[in-house]
């Protein structure tokens, strides 16, 4: 059996809120600009909140009186520019991402990305960011049309089998371990708050202890 890894990418890999702050409050002054939205302060921490959701959620959630087409061309140009940051140089990892992941293919895992992105968004990151060098595959959501990431689970264990575990920040990965029935790495460090990681098998304060955590649990008979 394959010892598969099934990570979340933003807030456990990339730290997103370098291009997605940015991008957000571009599309939010398009909506102001253009009658769809009133003018007023949203703090970082509110849009940080955010990240894990699919852009479906997302704008659903912080203005649900958007007409559905005003939603769809928000979230597609708050994703365009997204992707623009990346390929302008203007996105993160965050520090010591690159040596554990190098770490755990060394150990023999099989890694791969399921995430509540977009296409475009997939594509540039795994391009730019040359993440064929570690990851088997990623998934994103718009692809299942946005369907949760425990329905998309399903397909990677169709082709991959079962998780040995699944490693994210939001309540969302959680949950996608729970329908996985596997062990779940909880990621402090990223943009999920304590509440949400509540059952986690293991938590991570710094993206350089997931390799040690993968490895406990393995040894504990966990994974």
């Amino acid at each position: 059996m394959e010892k598969l890894l099934i990570f979340d990418y933003d807030g456990t890999i990339h730290e997103t809120m370098r291009i997605y702050e940015p991008a957000f409050r571009s599309t939010f002054a398009w909506l102001v600009e253009n009658g769809w939205a009133k003018e007023r302060e949203i703090p970082a921490r509110q849009v940080a909140g955010w990240l894990g959701m699919n852009s479906r959620e997302m704008w659903q959630s912080f203005l649900p009186e958007l007409p559905e087409p005003v939603q769809r061309k928000a979230a597609a140009m708050t994703g365009h520019v997204m992707a623009e940051g990346i390929r302008a140089g203007k996105a993160a990892w965050y520090p010591g991402a690159e040596e554990a992941l190098d770490r755990l293919k060394a150990e023999g895992y099989t890694l791969v990305v399921l995430s509540n992105c977009r296409v475009e968004y997939r594509r540039t990151s795994w391009e730019v960011f040359g993440m064929g060098k570690w990851f088997s595959e990623f998934y994103d959501c718009e692809t299942y049309g946005f369907a949760p990431k425990t329905e998309i689970i399903r397909e990677v264990e169709k082709k991959y089998g079962p998780p040995s575990a699944v490693i994210g920040d939001r309540r969302s990965d959680l949950d996608c371990a729970k329908a996985a029935g596997c062990p779940f790495i909880g990621c402090a460090y990223g943009f999920g708050t304590s509440k949400e990681l509540e059952g986690a098998s293991a938590l991570a304060e710094s993206v350089r202890e997931l390799p040690e955590l993968a490895s406990r649990l393995l040894l504990n008979n966990k994974i």
